[in-house]
């Protein structure tokens, strides 16, 4: 899979809506460290706008940030915070389990980095792209998704922060080789951060790998519903 190809395949899809933004972990940062206040998600725009963003775990702030990208453990105070501050669990113990059951693993020595896809020149050693979509161009990802894949987790919506469904939930997809893709951005605290009109979806590499190939068959590829779609997106774009 070139990325060449992917883009081609990407603008012949979507015309000139923004390009995914890859993810992935290095031992060294690829351009200068951006030190954050709050939800990161904040300064992903470069990234969305054709540039690279490098994170290091001492410039994530926000203590679930550090958490789910994996570059500290789970804070005392996190379980309470989420279900008796922000109220998104019923009970701290709630959360406990959850954050259990991410798999998350230790990053602690890595920088994170995000570039969007016209940005890199291959694959290789991504954990997966994440799209950053209206629902009109959500309708066509997730068209090709399910396309090839009659799995009844193909596409899921799971529970947790901006962070951890884009990027620890992906992560841990792809480590294991899965087939799974993620909606996400639903989290309030992550919203203002976002177009109002705009969600997230997160494919790990382990299954655009398996996608890429079928996308001529799809109806991505001139069925005549589909392109009613384009045109539309091609129309509007993003709405702020």
């Amino acid at each position: 899979m070139q990325v060449d190809d992917f883009i081609r395949n990407f603008r012949q899809a979507f015309g000139d809506y923004e390009l995914p933004v890859a993810v992935w972990y290095a031992e060294e940062p690829a351009t200068e460290v951006t030190k954050t206040r709050g939800c990161f998600f904040q300064y992903l725009k470069p990234a969305r706008e054709g540039k690279m963003v490098s994170f290091g775990p001492d410039a994530v702030a926000c203590p679930g940030g550090k958490l789910y990208c994996g570059f500290a453990g789970m804070a005392p105070f996190i379980p309470g915070f989420v279900s008796e501050k922000e109220r998104y669990k019923e009970t701290p113990e709630m959360v406990t389990r959850f954050i259990a059951g991410l798999e998350l693993q230790d990053q602690s020595q890595k920088f994170l980095h995000f570039a969007s896809l016209g940005a890199i020149d291959r694959f290789e050693g991504i954990e997966g792209l994440i799209f950053f979509a209206t629902p009109d161009v959500l309708t066509g990802l997730l068209s090709w998704v399910f396309f090839d894949n009659m799995a009844e987790d193909a596409v899921s919506v799971p529970f947790g922060s901006g962070c951890s469904s884009m990027v620890s939930q992906m992560v841990a997809e792809n480590r294991r080789n899965g087939h799974r893709v993620f909606l996400g951005l639903f989290d309030p605290s992550v919203r203002p951060h976002v177009e109002a009109n705009v969600l997230g979806l997160a494919i790990p590499l382990s299954r655009l790998q398996q996608m890429h190939p079928r996308f001529g068959d799809s109806c991505l590829s001139g069925a005549h519903a589909w392109n009613r779609v384009k045109e539309r997106i091609e129309q509007h774009g993003i709405q702020a």
